[in-house]
């Protein structure tokens, strides 16, 4: 295991730019997974790390060493609490990180069975959230416009609790071409619709088109796609865009085991 105990250390710079940049993020491939979840369901899905850091206290905790004990051919460094610390965002960290070169996509809009589209979602923690729920349901992928949150920064890694490693993840994706490429039904959900989420027939190959909150989708997506509404009975305009991907996605859920 070796020791990193200076700031000016070549790879500890490469980590801190990692942590805190989605643009190194994108030019070198990589991401890192912060806490021992993250870093199992990483090994569950066979992404094997490129390098594996630890802090110094963390080195004592006994689930950590049982992780570090299952890795063969693994670098591992060892960092200071003092440095741990500049790396990650939890206020307790579990005291392990992984860098790994992210995932590539391994499906495409024209052999998806069931996926999302996701157009200007920006908060970190909807997007996870969204990848969470998609990945529950079953979803084998999801594709993000241009302008969503980075799907690898550590808050959406940490939202989406190992989500990323069940999906394809799709970034800046063209959700036209996507929604015209997909051979199942693409279906929208806005405020504006006359038709019912319930009414709709999501058996088979199906997409959910989801919106930012605040813009909701544009006219173009909501055109190439059918059309529904959430039903709300309360005094509320719209759900958070995470909540209404979930309802979307287990209702098709629903019909779907209704249906065998």
């Amino acid at each position: 295991m070796k020791t990193i105990q200076s700031r000016d250390n070549p790879f500890f710079k490469e980590l801190k730019k990692l942590a805190g940049s989605a643009r190194q993020r994108g030019k070198s491939g990589q991401a890192l997974l912060d806490g021992v979840h993250l870093v199992r369901a990483c090994l569950d899905a066979g992404v094997q790390p490129q390098h594996i850091v630890v802090s110094r206290s963390g080195t004592s905790d006994a689930e950590l060493a049982a992780l570090l004990d299952g890795l063969t051919g693994v670098p591992v460094a060892s960092l200071g609490d003092a440095l741990f610390a500049e790396l990650t965002e939890l206020k307790s960290p579990t005291g392990v990180l992984a860098l790994i070169a992210r995932p590539q996509p391994r499906v495409r809009a024209a052999d998806s069975q069931y996926a999302l589209l996701l157009e200007t979602i920006q908060d970190p923690g909807n997007l996870g959230s969204i990848i969470r729920s998609a990945a529950a349901a079953g979803c084998d992928a999801v594709f993000l416009s241009g302008d969503c949150a980075d799907a690898w920064s550590p808050r959406v890694l940490r939202a989406g609790m190992g989500g990323h490693f069940a999906l394809s993840i799709n970034e800046s994706a063209d959700l036209l071409a996507t929604a015209a490429a997909f051979a199942g039904r693409c279906h929208a959900a806005t405020l504006a619709a006359r038709d019912s989420l319930y009414a709709c027939d999501l058996r088979g190959r199906v997409a959910f088109a989801i919106g930012n909150e605040g813009a909701g989708l544009s006219l173009s997506l909501q055109q190439a796609c059918r059309t529904f509404t959430i039903p709300m009975s309360g005094k509320v305009e719209s759900l958070n865009a995470a909540a209404a991907a979930a309802v979307c996605l287990f209702e098709a859920n629903r019909q779907r085991a209704n249906a065998s």
